[in-house]
């Protein structure tokens, strides 16, 4: 038998969203700057076995093993665009919470399409992985390399990586799942309608600060779009907010994609985690993460 192929499936976190306006056929045009987490999910692939998926770890029990899930859903589009698709038996442990705006589910479907572009041959730059990535979903394209970069569109354009200076954060989900589409409902844009909002952290060539300092500066100027209708929505992402922006040390304090995972944003590693020891005692049914985003 042949040994499982792994990869992680790091956490996706939006430093920055902008929605630009929505467009006639519904969707949303987004601009943000995208980083990952050292924590994420972890899949393998065991080669020959029947297909299918198991799920383990802190939060399968949110998630389906059947059709529907994502990592499923991402050999059946793969196997669309590429005949003869090899396959196998995929285990998925969960550790990311789910529907939480640190963009769990995309980054396990991309862990999948490259470990069946691992077994069957495949460069990571082949078009059919591409392709089949954003037919599954908007931010599976940007979670396929899982690099910093520059996010457009409704996820289909993608700037050049980023080096990002690194950054010491504390993520947060105080344990609700939050959907997308009622959060796009509550910011309340008609098909065709442009929307003022905030600024973008970078410049459309892809510079970005140079130090981590100037990197936080140039996020406090910029803020994510969501942020206000996903409190409406769930409330309780206030509740983190304020509870992160009171931990000392935090120099920045924001929702990621459409919530309800939150982050803050340190000097150091010491920090980040002093921070987490605190807010676990204020609020130990909250779900945290000490990490660094890169």
């Amino acid at each position: 038998m042949l040994l499982p192929l792994t990869t992680r499936a790091p956490a996706k976190v939006n430093l920055t969203l902008r929605v630009l306006g929505r467009r006639a056929d519904g969707y949303h045009e987004l601009d943000s700057l995208v980083a990952f987490a050292g924590v994420g999910d972890e899949l393998s692939l065991t080669p020959g076995e029947p297909a299918g998926v198991q799920v383990s770890g802190p939060f399968a029990a949110g998630l389906s093993s059947g059709d529907d899930n994502l990592v499923l859903k991402a050999e059946r589009v793969l196997r669309e665009e590429i005949a003869g698709l090899r396959s196998g038996r995929f285990h998925l442990v969960k550790r990311l919470p789910v529907a939480s705006g640190i963009g769990g589910g995309s980054a396990d479907a991309a862990a999948a399409l490259r470990l069946l572009a691992r077994l069957n041959d495949l460069p990571p730059s082949h078009p059919a992985l591409l392709a089949a990535a954003g037919r599954i979903g908007a931010d599976v394209p940007v979670c396929l390399e899982a690099r910093a970069r520059m996010m457009r569109g409704i996820g289909e354009r993608l700037g050049p990586p980023l080096r990002l200076p690194r950054l010491f954060a504390l993520l947060v989900n105080p344990g609700m799942a939050v959907e997308t589409a009622p959060v796009f409902r509550t910011l309340g844009l008609q098909a065709g309608q442009e929307y003022a909002g905030g600024v973008a952290a970078f410049d459309a060539d892809g510079s970005s600060p140079a130090t981590p300092a100037s990197l936080i500066v140039a996020l406090a100027a910029s803020g994510n779009d969501l942020q206000a209708p996903a409190r409406a929505v769930a409330p309780v992402i206030g509740e983190v907010l304020s509870a992160l922006s009171a931990t000392p040390g935090c120099r920045l304090a924001r929702m990621s994609g459409s919530g309800a995972t939150c982050f803050a944003l340190f000097d150091d590693c010491r920090a980040s985690a002093e921070a987490g020891k605190l807010l676990a005692k204020q609020q130990p049914g909250w779900w945290m993460k000490p990490t660094v985003l890169r």
